[in-house]
């Protein structure tokens, strides 16, 4: 298991916030070199689904959650310095039972 980046560097940062299910989850743009796209952001407490158009890379900053893909019945949980994968055209349910859960998604399209 790798450790999740605690730092991004040599960053530009779109400021307006991605605001999901009444602020329960809120992310952040951020665009790399080379046109990397990724977004970096906490979930409160709670269960949301979530849809994928392109693959997705969901590490786990701080915190922890539990994930069942879509089409999947195995709920697996991560805790920081964990990741998971998601197809694209695809989603996943994750549930935070306590505190925030931070993490970063990179999009490997």
């Amino acid at each position: 298991m790798s450790a999740a980046a605690s730092q991004l560097n040599d960053v530009s940062v779109v400021t307006k916030a991605n605001v999901y299910f009444n602020g329960d989850v809120v992310s952040y743009t951020v665009l790399l070199a080379a046109g990397v796209k990724k977004t970096v952001g906490v979930i409160r407490p709670g269960s949301f689904h979530f849809n994928t158009g392109a693959p997705e890379r969901m590490e786990i900053v701080d915190g922890s959650c539990r994930v069942t893909l879509d089409g999947g019945t195995e709920q697996l949980a991560y805790v920081a310095g964990s990741h998971f994968d998601v197809p694209g055209k695809s989603g996943f349910q994750i549930e935070v039972q306590g505190g925030l859960c931070h993490y970063i998604c990179s999009f490997l399209d």
